[in-house]
């Protein structure tokens, strides 16, 4: 659905666009609705992976003193029984959310032994012919479909991949801001369709500049050769065991990580909730016949779900997904048409090596900025030709982003990186000024990256390969180093008791629920996936 524009005038050039996003950000500034985008909620998604002290993947199974990876609200597993998950409460301020994400990193790290967290994307030493452990949940329904649903991504597109963690970062608005941002813009319909319409709206001005944040917080530009035997056309030898991109941001979100060729041919539309629940519907119900090949049961054993183009909705990977208020046990598609869009799920954040815990406050304000600019800026439909441009923009940022000159496709044309990011810059800013109503540094999180378009040295990218040059080191050995920084001092801070017995007794609790869990699980297991699948 479109909403009413500004003084009825048409968007139709980057010019038009500031105009309009100005106009929404000076009745912020000049009325009393300016505190209505602060004080959203924000969470934190941080995956990596659990490594002994040679920087080896651990072959040791989720320790006990955790709780259940199924049942446990805060700590769980992503691919493997060897990546760690780690989930924050939504918070209405970053400093709360990073407080969380600590203190559940100084537990862990103090209940794992002789074990580390691995502090990059890429991962440590793995063997691409050898089997990576995959996550197990248990024996009731829900936790088997939760293991072979990993089955089946490690046969679609191999195991060594799913080794590669990230960051997501969740949002959502203040619930304050909708009446008097529908007020505004003279909308009358219902409150829940105009979020879902506008969260839809940010949807897509965040995909069209997502290669924004895989260029400022790109970490990932070297891995070890063990992930990559091979090589790759983008990629030269840093020294015997190590590849880098000589001007690479993000491997991770690039071809050698995510953005794999078996989902090109997915076009999910973010045109409107509609579009993209139906999209997403049928890709779970379609079958291919590449995967029929593999087959889902196969001597009595599930290799996969099923043979369709995604075995579940959560196998398609975006830059940004809407998501639906909870968790439950229906698909998420169902949820977003029956409930609307609740927040959004930011996933193209690299770990931040340089962080104990993967990332930090200026970052996560950095994001908020943009997306609040998503949010307010006009948001025309993405037809072909422009998802075109948004796919060669991001793939080129994640390969040579720091490329001298650089050009990136934009509206039929093409513009230096170097100028859009500045451009960019100057306008997350506008919005970062309305945010540091309450001193919380957000126009400094804004300025600190502008630095960066200017000069590619600035960048994480950058710096990792220059600071390995210079100390001689490996990816493996440089990453190491950091690893074991992280976790020595992460293991010497004090977790105040209360804090302590907090997670203990949520680790507990999640084990009775996964026991409870089972023991009353008496629907036959296919029955039960049948039945999951025909609320699609």
């Amino acid at each position: 659905m479109d909403w009413p524009r500004d003084n009825g005038c048409c968007v139709d050039n980057w010019k038009d666009e500031r105009r309009l996003q100005d106009s929404r950000l000076d009745w912020l500034q000049k009325s009393r609705d300016a505190k209505a985008i602060r004080h959203g909620l924000r969470g934190i998604e941080k995956e990596c992976l659990r490594v002994d002290a040679r920087g080896r993947l651990s072959r040791r199974t989720h320790p006990v003193s955790l709780g259940s990876t199924l049942t446990h609200p805060y700590l769980t597993t992503d691919y493997s029984e060897a990546q760690l998950e780690f989930v924050t409460p939504p918070y209405p301020t970053n400093w709360e959310t990073f407080q969380f994400l600590c203190d559940i990193h100084t537990f862990v790290c103090q209940n794992l032994d002789d074990e580390m967290l691995w502090a990059p994307s890429m991962p440590c030493i793995v063997n691409p012919n050898q089997d990576l452990p995959i996550a197990v949940y248990g024996e009731s329904n829900r936790g088997r479909m939760k293991t072979i649903y990993r089955h089946g991504l490690g046969h679609r597109y191999g195991r060594a991949m799913q080794a590669i963690s990230g960051v997501h970062f969740n949002f959502s608005m203040p619930a304050d801001f909708w009446g008097p941002y529908s007020d505004r813009l003279g909308v009358e319909d219902d409150v829940q369709t105009f979020v879902s319409a506008s969260y839809m709206g940010l949807v897509r001005n965040y995909r069209r500049l997502s290669w924004l944040l895989i260029y400022l917080f790109g970490a990932s530009p070297a891995l070890c050769k063990s992930f990559c035997p091979g090589g790759h056309e983008v990629l030269d030898e840093l020294d015997s065991s190590t590849w880098y991109g000589p001007f690479s941001t993000s491997l991770r979100m690039s071809d050698i990580g995510y953005r794999n060729k078996s989902q090109s041919r997915l076009q999910i539309s973010a045109n409107s909730l509609d579009e993209y629940t139906d999209a997403l519907g049928a890709a779970v119900t379609t079958p291919s016949g590449e995967y029929e090949k593999i087959g889902v049961r196969v001597n009595g054993s599930y290799r996969q779900l099923n043979t369709n183009l995604l075995q579940i909705e959560n196998e398609y990977y975006s830059s940004i997904r809407p998501k639906p208020a909870a968790d439950g046990d229906s698909p998420p598609t169902v949820r977003l048409r029956e409930s609307g869009i609740d927040y959004v799920e930011v996933r193209t954040l690299d770990l931040n090596m340089q962080d104990p815990v993967g990332i930090n406050q200026p970052q996560m304000r950095f994001v908020e900025a943009l997306l609040i600019y998503c949010l307010l800026a006009e948001s025309p439909p993405i037809d072909t030709k422009e998802q075109v441009e948004i796919d060669s923009r991001d793939l080129s940022v994640a390969r040579e982003g720091r490329r001298p000159g650089l050009a990136l496709p934009r509206d039929g044309g093409s513009v230096t990186l170097r100028d859009w990011g500045s451009e960019m810059a100057d306008r997350v800013r506008a919005v970062a000024e309305v945010l540091d109503r309450d001193g919380e540094g957000y126009v400094a999180a804004v300025d600190a990256q502008q630095e960066a378009f200017l000069d590619p040295d600035a960048t994480p990218s950058a710096q990792l390969v220059a600071d390995m040059r210079e100390k001689g080191q490996s990816f493996v050995d440089y990453a190491l180093t950091a690893t074991t920084a992280h976790t020595d001092y992460l293991r010497s801070l004090r977790l105040p008791a209360d804090k302590r017995a907090f997670f203990e007794s949520i680790a507990a609790e999640s084990l009775q629920s996964a026991a409870a869990l089972e023991a009353r699980d008496a629907e036959p297991f296919e029955r039960y996936l049948e039945a999951y699948f025909d609320q699609i």
